[in-house]
């Protein structure tokens, strides 16, 4: 292991810009294809984007951002154990790329502390000893980073429990980390090639910006055939289970009647009666008060529309 940077006081677009030369644990999971809210075409977007932007921050992870050292003091307090911070970023010694920024060390131990929270909805990821794939997966890219031999996995079940799960070093998972971040970073991030397209939202923003506007011309792509025949049957199968989803929600609108709330369980349900929304009739406007109109009308930006017919 080396030592890359002293994070210490270190401005966020200074430590951004570090993070950038490299793949850190929170990209292992969806390198590997284990994380369900971040892709890999996400990564690289970050990797390889020339502006240096800051991370879109929702509820939950400021939420874990601001409870960390409150969870490394449970930690303490249920297993007895000392952890300290290591403010730096560390570098794999063979693999360069690989860069890792640990939430604590343990006193007299060779392992690490990683600090999760979660809500109650997340709790059945960390029952019998287990955690969701995509942090066994950051944990073990941390172990190959720094030589590790164990990472405590402590979790915060917000106003539910407190688990702390061990994560034992594999060296097999550790090589197929280590191979699978070795392709992506050589093959997709060294060269700017763009990750296979995978369906997520990052792709599609990829996909428009490479290809803004169109032109006159036709391709003939018989090798698609199969997979225009897979779109027909997912339509399908996709309108046959809507008009399903909507038959069990009038089934419980029935039953609710006038009343606002109903109960299944511990899952709650509300339909309630919205304020009416006020809006412009732009029809009338453009009719009867042009100059108005003109004056506020905005002209949106080109975008293309994909059709099959």
């Amino acid at each position: 292991m080396k030592i890359l940077a002293n994070t210490k006081d270190m401005p966020h677009e200074e430590w951004l810009m570090w993070r950038r030369k490299g793949i850190g644990g929170s990209d292992a999971g969806a390198i590997c294809g284990l994380n369900p809210y971040r892709s890999a075409i996400d990564v690289w977007v970050d990797k390889t984007s020339c502006k240096i932007k800051e991370d879109t921050e929702n509820e939950a992870m400021r939420v874990g951002r601001d409870l960390e050292d409150y969870v490394a003091r449970r930690f303490c307090e249920a297993t007895g154990k000392k952890v300290r911070r290591r403010n730096v970023m560390m570098q794999h010694d063979e693999l360069p790329f690989m860069l890792a920024n640990i939430d604590r060390e343990i006193v007299g131990e060779n392992a690490l502390l990683e600090c999760k929270t979660a809500n109650a909805y997340g709790k059945a990821r960390w029952l019998d000893g287990k955690c969701p794939d995509s942090y066994e997966i950051q944990c073990h890219h941390y172990m190959a980073v720094t030589g590790a031999e164990k990472v405590y996995l402590a979790c915060l079940i917000m106003g539910i429990d407190f688990v702390v799960v061990e994560i034992e070093r594999d060296e097999e998972v550790i090589r197929i980390i280590e191979e699978r971040e070795k392709e992506f970073w050589n093959k997709y991030v060294l060269t700017g090639v763009m990750p296979p397209p995978d369906g997520s939202d990052a792709a599609e923003d990829v996909i428009k910006e490479l290809y803004a506007s169109s032109r006159p011309g036709e391709v003939q792509l018989p090798e698609f055939q199969y997979k225009l025949q897979r779109i027909d049957e997912i339509d399908a199968l996709v309108k046959e289970r809507l008009e399903e989803k909507d038959m069990i929600k009038q089934e419980i609108t029935m039953e609710m009647g006038e009343l606002d709330t109903a109960w299944v369980g511990d899952r709650k349900i509300t339909w309630k009666t919205s304020k009416p929304r006020q809006t412009v009739d732009s029809a009338r406007l453009k009719k009867e008060r042009p100059e108005i109109y003109e004056e506020y009308s905005k002209i949106g930006n080109p975008s293309r529309t994909f059709r099959i017919w």
